[in-house]
Parts: C-alpha cells; structure tokens; sequence
C-alpha cells in the first residue's frame, strides 16, 4: 500500500474524536467508529463520516487508528471471526494510541502477521486538548518502514514523535513516562505540604522551584493549569491512570526487578480507590491525605 487516502479511527471518545479531526484537518478522509451512538453523533456534528459497521470501516480503511480505554478491549475488538483482523485487507496499518500492556499485544503478534497488518503502537500524551490540536506527543514502537508509511497519519495526530523502537516499544516509553507522572504528583504534593505546614504556601513556592532543579512538568503545568486553580479537568480520569501504574507495576515485575520507590507509588495509588472516584480528574490525588502522623 504506496499511499493513505482513507484513516479509520475506532473509538471516538475525547481523544479520539479530537485525532479522528486531527487527521480530516490534514486533508485525509476520515471514517470514525464508536460503540456509542452519542459519541458517532458527536463526530458526525463535526462533519466527520461515521459509521457503525465494523465490516465497512475496515473495508475502507488504508490504515487505522485505535483510541481505546485498555489492552482487553483492544484484544477483544481484534481477535475472533468477528474481530477487526478478520476483516481487513493485507497491508493495512494499525496504529494503536492505547497505553496498553506489552504482554497482551505481544501475545497477538501471531495473529497480526498472519492478516497482514502492519503495526506500530504509539501511545500518545497530551490530552484531548493536544488530541483536538494535533499537537500530541507520540511515543512509538515501529519498524523503520512501517513507520514511513504511516507518516502522514503520525504527523497530522502529533507535533512530538519520538520512534523508541521496534514493535512495543512505544508501550514500555509510555508506562515508564506515565510512572514518572504519578510519582511526581505525589512528590509533589507532599513537598509542597512541607513548606506549607512551615508556613509557606505553595503558590508563593512554584515559581522558584520551576526555576530550580527541583522542577517537573507537575510543577510546570499540573499545579498552576490544574490544581492551585482548583480545576481539575484534564480529561485524563483517576480510573486510566491507576490501571496505567499498575501495568508499569506488572513491568517491573517481569522484568525481575522489585524498586521500593515504583513500588510505594503503585501502592498509593492503589489505595486511592479508597476516597478517590474512578472518574475524578488524576490530579486529585494530590488531595490524598498520605500524612502518616506519629503519636508524641
């Protein structure tokens, strides 16, 4: 397949509905699907084709884009007589946004080989905002020559693309980057709750730490965007990032390595099932109360 003229995009939520635009704007012909009907009248209202039908959208699809909430339901829509590889056509190229487990798409390769599709996992960072935009980060597992096919796709979803590797390694950059975030959000706020029980608040902080090495992208763009205003409407929920560390957490664990810090980030987390909402916004959990407090 020398030329992509027709890009399906399955899953049509906030991300999805923002790269199936993404990809239209960049002059490519969209076709979306989504097992919600309001989600296809959404797209549709954006001039967007939309379709119900598995059997048309991969009839019609020279490559594909998948935006969906895990590893389970990816696997669920591919595999099977019913599935999405039953149905495309040789050459097609996959391309699956997802933060999804290695392990359960390395158990699919098999399958992928034996429809002929060629697949590269990118899971993206950036949120609907940076999806509507195009404007999204974009970390890659490809070969070389998948990767150049998939070009004007790539380029119309994300202004930062970094090709990690070959097949999965997009996957592990992803975990490994979504890790860094749920640790610096704990971090964080437990740095910050130090200075403020010393009485300095954290807004008279921020801009000093952001100029000194003690600076992340939580104290750059977290804080002041989303939690010293009180916002919290990233669009990335509680629910997506607690399965993302527990499937980093799974990672280190088959990668024989057993890290106290990793290790007390996934716990805390996990804990947050507790008091925290699966669809409050992830930068909640800076309002956790970790503080262990010891009796005098």
């Amino acid at each position: 397949m020398s030329k992509l003229s027709t890009i399906g995009v399955i899953g049509l939520g906030k991300m999805g509905r923002g790269m199936a635009n993404s990809i239209q704007r960049a002059g490519l012909t969209v076709i979306g699907l989504d097992a919600q009907e309001a989600a296809r009248a959404a797209c549709a209202a954006d001039g967007l084709r939309v379709s119900d039908s598995l059997d048309e959208l991969a009839g019609a699809a020279d490559a594909i884009v998948l935006s969906l909430p895990n590893s389970d339901i990816v696997r669920a829509l591919l595999e099977g007589p019913g599935g999405l590889l039953a149905k495309v056509r040789p050459g097609t190229i996959l391309i699956d946004t997802t933060t999804a487990d290695p392990k359960t798409m390395q158990a699919l390769a098999p399958a992928l080989r034996d429809a002929g599709v060629r697949f590269i996992d990118a899971p993206v960072s950036g949120g609907p905002a940076g999806a509507a935009k195009g404007a999204l980060t974009m970390f890659i597992g490809a070969s070389v020559d998948d990767l150049a096919a998939a070009e004007p796709v790539l380029a119309a979803l994300g202004e930062k693309r970094f090709h990690i590797g070959e097949q999965g390694a997009g996957y592990i950059a992803k975990l490994v980057n979504n890790l860094l975030v749920a640790s610096h959000l704990l971090t964080a706020s437990e740095a910050f709750r130090i200075a403020e029980a010393a009485g300095v608040r954290t807004e008279q902080l921020l801009e000093s730490i952001n100029a000194g090495s003690g600076r992340s992208g939580v104290t750059l763009y977290n804080y002041p965007s989303r939690i010293l205003n009180e916002g919290f409407d990233s669009g990335f929920t509680m629910q997506l990032m607690r399965k993302d560390v527990r499937l980093a957490q799974s990672l280190m664990r088959e990668s024989g390595l057993a890290l106290p810090v990793s290790s007390a980030v996934g716990a805390i987390w996990q804990a947050s099932e507790n008091t925290l909402a699966d669809q409050d916004d992830f930068n909640r959990i800076v309002t956790l109360d970790t503080n262990q407090r010891q009796a005098h």
